[in-house]
């Protein structure tokens, strides 16, 4: 690419981010410049897709798509991102951006895909019949993007990509919580059901507000689910730059006051949408950096045996393939592979 290409298409990623998530974006400046070109252009690629399979913009208003278009939307994405990773050259921002993030980072091509297959279960109006089912749907549509991004902060090493999924899972569990009642007026549902049936909730009757104080119980026992997965992500900060841990550390902490927040509200949790103030995220912020500083300081614990954990073929390939030195100048010197 061209300089004034490049800039275009880093343009064309810090509005993504802007317009589509204010978290991500406050997160996403406390990492060096090359981390963050990377980071943005990386969720650059991930909204397109999720806006293309939810009719939406930004992560805002989406509708119900009839089934063929829905289909049709995922295979068009489904060859694009195979050209992209193939480093076939793309008009489409989106995919320009994918195509330099895997070749930068050497993003292995079941990752992109892993992402799309949560994108299928959506279009194929998928069902979960109780909480594991969940998670594998959170690490189609988050943890893969844990391990994507750790992948551009320079991590290799498997038992780190475990905790960057996790944070994955944790993020997605609260976002599925605060969604409950926005999902369900598009038709989808991410709850176990069998916790439909125990409290006696169709599924496609969530957002009746006569349902709110069961809504509330399965709210709060995601947020919950998703503590220990919070708790685990923490042991990965200390394998990451000082600035990258700092952003990751961030992040958590402002999705993780939004199921506090969630807990708290009981069953007004759904009269609006939830989300954190600007003194709130910057209040991650401090938080944030005070992790970063002493994340050497701090001795965990193996990871918990009991929780879910990403399918064992690609923790398996990661182990196999061969490490990569963990440095502040590598990860804000490395060359670019264009």
């Amino acid at each position: 690419m061209t300089a004034p290409d490049q800039q275009a298409l880093l343009a064309h990623a810090e509005h993504s981010i802007a317009v589509g998530s204010k978290s991500f974006a406050a997160a996403a400046r406390l990492f060096d410049g090359q981390t963050r070109r990377s980071a943005v252009l990386l969720y650059a690629w991930c909204r397109h897709c999720d806006d293309v399979i939810d009719g939406q913009q930004a992560g805002h208003d989406a509708v119900v798509l009839a089934p063929d278009q829905a289909r049709a939307r995922l295979v068009a994405l489904q060859q694009q991102t195979e050209a992209a990773c193939a480093g076939e050259p793309a008009r489409d921002p989106a995919f320009a951006a994918l195509r330099e993030v895997v070749r930068r980072h050497a993003i292995p091509r079941s990752e992109p895909f892993d992402l799309l297959e949560g994108f299928a279960q959506d279009v194929a109006g998928h069902r979960y019949h109780q909480l594991d089912d969940v998670m594998v749907y959170c690490y189609h549509v988050a943890g893969v993007v844990g391990l994507m991004m750790a992948r551009v902060m320079g991590v290799r090493d498997p038992g780190v990509l475990d905790r960057a999924c996790d944070l994955g899972l944790a993020m997605q569990l609260t976002n599925i919580a605060r969604d409950i009642v926005e999902d369900a007026r598009v038709g989808r549902c991410y709850l176990p059901e069998v916790w439909l049936d125990e409290l006696g909730v169709p599924g496609d009757a969530l957002a009746d507000p006569r349902h709110r104080r069961a809504v509330a119980i399965m709210g709060q026992r995601l947020v919950a689910a998703a503590e220990p997965y919070y708790a685990s992500a923490q042991a990965g900060l200390s394998a990451l730059p000082w600035r990258s841990a700092w952003a990751v550390a961030t992040a958590a902490a402002v999705y993780r006051r939004i199921g506090l927040k969630l807990q708290q509200a009981g069953s007004h949790a759904w009269d609006g949408r939830l989300s954190t103030s600007k003194a709130e995220k910057l209040g991650a912020i401090v938080s944030g950096l005070w992790r970063s500083l002493t994340r050497h300081l701090h001795q965990y614990p193996p990871r918990a045996a009991q929780l879910w954990r990403r399918p064992l073929a690609r923790a398996a390939a990661d182990a196999a393939s061969p490490p990569v030195a963990h440095t502040e100048t590598r990860t804000r010197h490395s060359p670019p592979a264009l």
